[in-house]
């Protein structure tokens, strides 16, 4: 007879289990008992529609309720005097930092997560993702990634074809990348215009399209004193905005300031370092001198990482003492942060080679270096590290649940033990930053290095399998979140490729080429450069408004629905004045009879 180890699995209910929320050792039955009472408290009555909502809305709906549990009249967690309440504060954020609860996590599928594997990374064939079918199972945010990153890399397709000649045939003649350049700067605006149309066919057909933040819930982590919302009416936790501005300007700038600084002072360490081996070699010319020339750009490299990763923490922690009211505010002063610094970390040693020691030799040793060892440490330490983690960890677990028992089925309780240990999942920024310096990487210097797309297709291609692998096998499921698009990301793509012409027609301006045409007057070589760059920039201006966001089947859509949702509230407007015309009469009549 097979045995199970959990009492959750009983043949008389048919409950499945969506989230997990596992409590510390020996918490009190009180806490529990507090907590469960508070859940069952905040449920509605709504129609048990099984088929009506996916898991993973179901998952994302106990989420929103678990956050938006808040102490109203407690003063403490039962049975833990220590762990002290008021008025608005978030319990499960109390619960989580006071150690009573140590997580919450959403549970795998496992018929529909194994459906999901086959069709998606464990055939390795070029063919496109079933982004529809990640979008029913981790939500639209994920799915909104995995679409982008298909996409940005199938469009570095041209960039790389075209690279490859120009770096094979025509390295040194930087006049003749004047027309590379130009392509990099109309490829960089088209990209980025026609994923706002795949994107908003995409978030069309998922219903998110129209998806309003206005009226955004109060993200967990915010905190004050619980009254009501003048504009909603709702109860919620108020924070002056002033005390906010406040952190912000005199403690999170100054210290971001700080860190830029300190980018900058190890950048210099690292030219000092570049000045040693280049000695080095000069002085021996041997071999394995040659070889030296690439470590300080290796070790710069490593560093850039390291300091990118603490910065993240720093970040994120100085974004969440800011204390902002709504997840979308937090994200964008997060994602600032993080931009400002991950771009001068990163791309700060870069334009010094290029417009202060004017060396387009390092320039291209450097760049090549930075973007290939990036991209490796990238893969290892995001995917293939924390699956090799994860299954010797799997390998373990299972082998005490045999211990426990010879014969014994898969139980609930033997996921719930494999799934708790899996790393948690920080979201897509990470994802999405990755991303951002690699479009950087390929096109700020594209006329320097025109191989860089080249490198980055074939990263590319291994990252969506890693990232898939990651995602089912790595990371406990994480909560689904609804999205109409990629949010601020789109802004800081195009940022970058606005930038990018400044930096190409610099760098094409600089080139002995250009120079030999303007050997007497440097000024009108200057203005010339000048006017090149603002018509380019004016180019792709053009095109980006040229190009609509939306393609005009969706416009058309979105036009009728509007138009029908007012013809509705037309007829509902005049069936009111109808039933009122109607039933004054009868009390005027009541009224002369009174």
């Amino acid at each position: 007879m097979k045995v199970t180890l959990s009492a959750l699995d009983t043949s008389e209910s048919s409950f499945t289990p969506l989230v997990v929320i596992e409590f510390a050792q020996d918490v009190k039955e009180e806490t529990k008992e507090w907590l469960k009472n508070r859940i069952i408290a905040k449920k509605k009555d709504g129609d048990n529609n099984d088929d009506f909502l996916t898991m993973a809305e179901c998952q994302f709906i106990i989420k929103h309720e678990l956050e938006n549990l808040r102490a109203k009249d407690e003063k403490m967690i039962p049975g833990y005097p220590q762990a002290k309440l008021y008025p608005g504060k978030s319990l499960l954020r109390r619960l989580l930092t006071s150690g009573i609860v140590i997580q919450v996590f959403p549970l795998h599928d496992s018929e529909a997560l194994k459906k999901l594997e086959d069709t998606w990374y464990t055939r390795f064939a070029l063919k496109y993702q079933p982004i529809d079918s990640i979008r029913g199972y981790f939500g639209e945010t994920i799915a909104l990634y995995f679409g982008f990153l298909e996409y940005f890399t199938f469009a570095l397709i041209p960039m790389a074809v075209i690279g490859l000649p120009y770096y094979l045939f025509v390295w040194e003649d930087y006049d003749k990348y004047v027309i590379f350049a130009s392509f990099n700067l109309i490829w960089s605006t088209v990209i980025l215009e026609v994923w706002k149309r795949g994107c908003a066919n995409m978030t069309y057909r998922w219903g998110t399209l129209l998806m309003k933040r206005k009226f955004e819930e109060p993200r967990p982590g915010f905190h004050g004193v619980l009254g009501i919302n003048s504009i909603t009416g709702k109860e919620e936790p108020l924070y002056p905005s002033y005390k906010r501005q406040l952190r912000i300007y005199l403690v999170s700038l100054p210290f971001v300031c700080l860190c830029l600084y300190f980018s900058l002072y190890v950048m210099m360490i690292y030219f000092d370092m570049e000045v040693w081996a280049l000695g080095l070699h000069e002085n021996s010319g041997s071999e394995w001198t040659s070889v030296l020339l690439y470590v300080p750009s290796i070790i710069y490299a490593i560093v850039i990482e390291i300091m990118n990763r603490l910065y993240r923490y720093a970040a994120e922690f100085l974004t969440s003492w800011e204390n902002h009211r709504l997840e979308s505010a937090y994200q964008n002063h997060l994602i600032l942060k993080v931009l400002v610094f991950n771009f001068l970390n990163c791309f700060a040693s870069l334009f010094y080679i290029a417009f202060v020691l004017k060396d387009m030799k390092l320039l291209r040793q450097s760049l090549a270096t930075l973007l290939i060892t990036s991209q490796i440490l990238n893969q290892i330490v995001e995917s293939f590290l924390p699956y090799w983690l994860q299954r010797k960890h799997g390998v373990r677990v299972k082998r005490k649940v045999q211990a426990l028992k010879a014969d014994i089925d898969a139980t609930l309780y033997e996921q719930v033990i494999l799934e708790k240990e899996m790393g948690t999942y920080l979201g897509t920024f990470d994802d999405y930053l990755e991303l951002f310096l690699q479009f950087g990487y390929v096109s700020l210097f594209s006329c320097v290095y025109p191989l860089a797309a080249a490198f980055a297709v074939l990263n590319n291609f291994t990252e969506v399998n890693s990232d898939a692998l990651k995602m089912c096998r790595v990371f406990k499921r994480p909560f689904s979140e609804p999205s109409a698009s990629i949010g601020v990301w789109q802004l800081a793509f195009e940022t970058m490729s606005v930038i990018s012409v400044v930096t190409n027609c610099a760098l094409i301006g600089m080139s002995p080429q250009v120079n030999a045409v303007f050997p007497e007057s440097k000024a009108d070589l200057i203005l010339i450069v000048v006017a090149v760059e603002h018509a380019l920039l004016a180019l792709k201006f053009i095109l980006a408004f040229a190009i609509p966001d939306k393609p005009r089947h969706i416009q058309m859509k979105l036009a009728r629905l509007e138009f029908e949702s007012l013809e509705a509230l037309k007829q509902q407007q005049m069936k009111l004045v109808t039933e009122n015309l109607k039933e004054g009469p009868k009390e005027s009549g009541k009224e002369k009879a009174t």
